[in-house]
């Protein structure tokens, strides 16, 4: 089964409708402008469209026949606060916010799938066209969980996918199980004693309390989590003093930890807070910790991964699917509806070789050549779910 002639057909429209996402990137929870055209072109194609869900989110929804049978597609809308360094014409129109995550390229391809399942309406069921605000970080998969998104809009199953660059265009990858990290941001702030950077004895310094405290936080993954297991604590901020000549008063460390199951988690949480008080204490000072867990490891069902790897393989070919990928140590909040649904999460080529480039990068751009195969994906994914029963 070869790519959709008809999603071919709308490749330029797709690419039209990809760049302008690009040129107008919204950061988390204010994606009025992409939660407009994706509502406009969804009602455009006749599907019914509900908006604010998780504030800035957009479901569509199409039924076709008498079946009680239903689907999910989700796709993000959202950017990141980069400062883009491409120079391209649809390059962004926003200083320090970029589409640097391909979002862009998920909105069209599910815009593409829906366009074509309005126009043909070969399955029956109901299919849930979901647009997620807030991936990167602000919890909009929990947004619209919160406001009732499966209750709403009932769903037997849920998929969703994201580019991956250096994989070439027209193959997926996936895994079973656990594939993606959960993770968590902390904030360390240490109290010491301000003093005059020429008298250390009359202070207590906080910043270095703060370097003792990051060092030893490798630790925990080196000799706390078991060597089976798979972890990373990264002190990414370290913030302490305004002036040459003064020992500061507070000092804090900022960072990220990624972790495939929430027992790991809470184990570096226990242990990063008693490795922070307890060094503070020695130095005479105060540590006190704020561990926030914002996403859920993805773990893909069993079952809807063999049926979206199946399915991608009608589209591309056995030999252009990787059922055995590699798990990655970066989140994504798509996990938190797989926690609610049976689903599956694949990754799509967006192209290898010299230029690619990988996400979050200032030069990242989505490749416009992977549109077809995405919006071919999520079109046969319902499809084969909703299948017509004949009789």
């Amino acid at each position: 089964m070869p790519l959709i002639p008809r999603i071919e057909e709308l490749h330029d429209d797709m690419t039209a409708w990809r760049r302008d996402i690009h040129a107008h990137p919204e950061l988390g929870f204010e994606e009025q402008r992409t939660s407009d055209l994706v509502a406009e072109q969804l009602a455009g194609f006749g599907i019914e469209v509900h908006r604010g869900v998780g504030k800035t989110g957009v479901v569509g929804v199409l039924r076709v026949g008498n079946s009680h049978r239903s689907i999910g597609l989700r796709a993000d809308m959202d950017a990141l606060p980069i400062l883009e360094a491409n120079r391209f014409d649809h390059r962004s129109r926003h200083d320090g916010r970029m589409h640097a995550c391909g979002h862009d390229g998920h909105t069209t391809m599910l815009l593409g799938a829906a366009r074509y399942l309005a126009e043909t309406r070969q399955f029956d069921g109901t299919i849930n066209f979901i647009f997620q605000p807030a991936e990167e970080g602000l919890g909009g998969a929990a947004a619209m969980i919160k406001d009732g998104l499966f209750e709403r809009f009932p769903c037997d199953a849920v998929f969703g996918m994201h580019n991956r660059p250096g994989l070439d265009v027209g193959k997926f990858q996936i895994r079973t199980g656990a594939m993606m990290a959960g993770g968590a941001y902390f904030d360390i702030a240490i109290t010491g004693k301000g003093a005059h950077g020429a008298r250390p004895e009359s202070g207590i310094d906080p910043v270095l309390v703060g370097a003792h405290i990051a060092t030893a936080l490798q630790s925990i993954v080196a000799r706390n989590v078991k060597p089976t297991d798979t972890a990373v604590v990264s002190v990414t901020q370290i913030h302490g003093g305004d002036a040459y000549n003064v020992i500061p008063q507070t000092a804090a460390l900022r960072g990220t930890v990624r972790t495939f199951s929430q027992a790991t988690m809470a184990l570096v949480e226990r242990n990063m807070g008693r490795l922070a008080s307890s060094i503070a204490a020695g130095f005479g000072a105060t540590a006190a910790l704020d561990f926030r867990r914002l996403f859920a490891p993805l773990v893909n069902d069993a079952t809807e991964t063999a049926f979206i790897a199946d399915t991608a393989a009608e589209l591309v070919g056995e030999a252009n699917v990787n059922r055995n990928a590699n798990v990655v140590m970066a989140s994504e909040d798509f996990s938190f509806m797989l926690e609610r649904r049976p689903g599956a999460y694949i990754q799509i080529g967006n192209g290898a070789g010299e230029g690619a480039c990988e996400v979050h990068n200032p030069s990242y751009d989505f490749n416009d050549a992977a549109l077809p195969f995405g919006a071919s994906l999520f079109v046969r994914l319902a499809e084969k779910k909703l299948e017509r029963m004949t009789r």
